[in-house]
């Protein structure tokens, strides 16, 4: 008998993971993975953060806590420090009762709840056509969200100068006055994925300035609050600003990498309205769409990040844990840059510590990426993304030499 699904074809393998699959299938004792989106210690090993080991015994031992279902729209103490997080607790928005939100899975749960509703509301009801442009180039889940939930011209906006390894911002500002009106721009709040370049303070003013006047839709995506700089508030100005300017938005928050809660999927989109009547007509429609996708969400993670938030003294500590991350990295791109200069490696290597966060666009092109993989065994993503915190203090002299071998013999 034929199977009914004989038609089916074989699916390109998703590429973080296909690379970290080869990773772990070498045989090489020199190899080094710099691709997969997680913290690692210096050791090389994940790091369960100080404050969740606290939190989780808490948890533990509170005896009033069960597994009932939580609301559809997800546990609310979660829901009101997590959007305070972003915007800061003394926004007039939040004071105003005109910011809501919706506990997400994960990040990626949060882009896809937003992304469903505007489909289904903005600019006119549901409007497949509306342009969803990403950052050119952005993180590779972006479009396939948009497509996934039934826009059908999602698009590229000039962002990244490969030329001056950094941002392109004329061509940025080109496409926000060239593009349609009402459309829908992914703004990455900081540590942009995957360059690792994000506009200066001056350079997002322009930005919303245009963005205003053009009546574009803006959906940030947050994901390094906190681990880009070491500074919550540093890494939230971009959102703040634009909420200040009277922007109503959407905000996708994730607490995998800052909490180091990958597993959990602790998620949160953030929705500013205009006034508080229409913020509940928007959650109403949201907590519709959660019911027919997850019912309702999941406690454990959501727990944790309340509690800690909520709590004064644990918020301390986060925030000490949070910059013990940061500053690995911010050690790893100077050792790196200075390695690679003291090598006299070919081409200039000041971007590895101008960008900011988990990632660094090195500016190796897709035949070096591959004489990295195959002749070093280092694992990178082919658009040249490295993970910083793949860098250990035993492995980065190697990676040093490997990358000055690789520009010298590859061009």
């Amino acid at each position: 008998i034929m199977s009914v699904f004989r038609d089916v074809t074989q699916a390109v393998p998703v590429a973080v993971f296909k690379l970290s699959q080869d990773f772990n299938n070498d045989q090489d004792p020199n190899k080094v993975n710099l691709g997969v989106g997680a913290y690692r210690t210096d050791e090389g090993l994940p790091w369960v953060l100080p404050v969740v080991k606290k939190v989780e015994k808490v948890i533990a031992h509170d005896d009033r806590l069960n597994h009932e279902y939580l609301p559809i729209l997800g546990l609310p103490q979660f829901r009101s420090w997590a959007s305070k997080i972003a915007l800061g607790a003394a926004s007039p928005a939040v004071q105003e009762d005109r910011v809501g939100a919706v506990q997400c899975l994960g990040g990626t749960g949060a882009l896809r709840i937003g992304a469903e509703f505007l489909r289904r509301f903005h600019n006119g009801s549901n409007n497949t056509k509306t342009p969803v442009y990403v950052s050119a180039p952005t993180w590779e889940n972006h479009n396939a969200v948009f497509a996934s939930s039934g826009f059908e011209d999602v698009r590229s906006y000039k962002y990244w100068d490969a030329q001056n390894r950094g941002l392109d911002l004329a061509g940025f500002l080109g496409d926000l006055e060239t593009c349609p009106e009402h459309s829908i721009f992914v703004l990455h709040a900081c540590a942009h994925n995957p360059t690792g370049t994000d506009p200066t303070q001056e350079q997002w003013m322009k930005i919303a300035e245009v963005m205003m006047r053009r009546r574009l839709f803006v959906f940030f995506d947050s994901a390094y609050q906190g681990f880009a700089s070491g500074d919550l508030d540093k890494d939230a100005w971009a959102i703040r600003y634009f909420v200040s300017m009277g922007f109503e938005m959407f905000c996708a928050q994730s607490f995998s990498k800052n909490f180091g809660l990958y597993n959990e999927r602790v998620g949160n989109l953030t929705i500013v309205a205009r006034d508080p009547d229409n913020l509940q007509r928007v959650l109403s429609q949201m907590e519709k769409i959660v019911r027919t996708t997850w019912s309702n969400p999941p406690s454990q993670g959501a727990r944790l990040v309340a509690i800690t938030l909520s709590d004064p003294g644990l918020f301390e500590d986060w925030k000490a844990n949070v910059k013990t991350m940061a500053d690995r990295v911010l050690l790893m791109r100077a050792q790196l840059q200075a390695k690679l200069q003291a090598l006299g490696t070919p081409g200039t290597w000041g971007h590895i510590t101008q960008q900011i966060g988990m990632f660094s666009f090195t500016g190796l092109n897709p035949k070096q990426v591959e004489y990295m993989v195959k002749e070093r065994h280092v694992y990178l993503m082919a658009s040249g993304r490295i993970n910083m915190c793949g860098l250990t203090t035993k492995n980065i002299d190697y990676v040093a030499q490997s990358i000055h071998a690789t520009v010298t013999s590859v061009q």
